[in-house]
């Protein structure tokens, strides 16, 4: 039993048309809290569960290189807190 397929050479890959839509929507809750001037705040009013919001604000920062802002989740609520 075999697979039918073909084969096609190409130049080069093409880019990946796939948007990061979590940067869009979670930086400002870390641009927030950086103008803020507050060294630790409680993030509220978002209908996303604690530790996925974390682990999505911790992502952005990751990968935006927010190094002085560390996300938590603790018993049910997300933290910013500001690393010295």
């Amino acid at each position: 039993m075999s697979v039918d397929y073909n084969i096609s050479p190409v130049d080069e890959k093409p880019k990946s048309k796939q948007v990061r839509s979590g940067f869009r929507k979670y930086e400002p809750i870390i641009m927030g809290f950086l103008e803020s001037g507050h060294d630790l705040v409680r993030v509220d009013g978002t209908d996303k569960e604690a530790n996925y919001l974390a682990i999505q604000l911790r992502r952005v920062c990751a990968l935006k290189g927010y190094d002085a802002v560390k996300p938590s989740a603790v018993n049910g609520e997300v933290y910013l807190e500001k690393i010295l």
